[in-house]
């Protein structure tokens, strides 16, 4: 019979860090750490996008479409991309879904680790940290096509207010203003929500902005998905306050959802920002 004891590493003392020590005990699990064979993998898996987020009085909010491209090809039509991180955060994924989808597991793990290691949370700077160096992790394979560029968001308790970073695929970090958007068709929702946020809107209003710039963002890039109303398919939505985080149920979703297209049977183009 096997011995199924824990090993003395396991025992130790050791770092707060879950990634640190997986990359200690076994570095093969470790997502950025797989071996790839040479030439650009990117038209070999599954890609995710777009990922708004917006903060309004009391909180923040992301939300991503459901599709999922492999070249040409639409690989999955309701693909999960925003997922929270600890009780106070939450992630939204853009770039190679497989491995983003291990990434964030991996920051789930690290962050609960952390709490369990040092009795306390880390602050909203130390997660947007090691989010960082998970990314920065996985430079090697983002070379070779298979990039991860994640959206991350959260509730400072410390600040009481909500807070937005992004991150570039070597792991550059970047605390963003108000909104933001990454992925493919983030160019296009970035811009819907140049006119359509404000600072001084409710959750609900920010809600109804977010999946306007998902609509947009559909409307001219092909690589992202808009509410599937025949599969009633919808954004995935997320709130953070400082209750903690919550995700909107899908009938709410897409009771905002079904007005945002019923008002386009009328303008096409979305509603209009005053120019004043």
């Amino acid at each position: 019979m096997s011995d199924s004891r824990l090993g003395p590493a396991f025992l130790r003392a050791g770092s707060s860090s879950f990634a640190d020590f997986l990359g200690e005990q076994a570095p093969g699990l470790l997502p950025s750490r797989r071996s790839l064979p040479e030439g650009n993998a990117a038209d070999l898996a599954p890609h995710g996008t777009t990922i708004v987020a917006a903060t309004f009085p009391g909180g923040v909010l992301m939300a991503g479409d459901r599709r999922a491209t492999m070249g040409n090809i639409i690989a999955q039509r309701d693909i999960e991309k925003v997922f929270p991180a600890d009780e106070f955060s939450c992630v939204g994924i853009a770039g190679t879904a497989g491995i983003a989808v291990e990434m964030v597991r991996l920051f789930q793990t690290e962050l609960e680790h952390y709490e369990k290691i040092e009795g306390t949370t880390l602050s909203m700077d130390g997660k947007a940290n090691r989010l960082a160096a998970l990314i920065r992790g996985n430079l090697g394979m983002a070379m070779q096509g298979l990039a991860v560029v994640p959206l991350f968001a959260g509730y400072d308790l410390n600040a009481d207010q909500g807070r937005i970073f992004s991150y570039d695929v070597t792991g550059g970090r970047y605390e963003e203003t108000a909104f933001h958007s990454v992925g493919s068709g983030s160019l296009f929702a970035r811009g819907s929500l140049k006119k359509l946020y404000r600072e001084d809107l409710d959750a609900e209003g920010c809600v109804t902005a977010v999946v306007q710039a998902l609509y947009d963002a559909a409307d001219d890039d092909s690589a992202t998905g808009g509410p599937d109303v025949a599969r009633r398919i919808f954004p995935v939505v997320g709130v953070i306050t400082s209750h903690g985080y919550r995700r909107l149920p899908d009938t709410e979703v897409a009771a905002v959802a079904d007005r945002v297209i019923a008002a386009r049977m009328n303008r096409p183009d979305g509603p209009s920002a005053p120019l004043t």
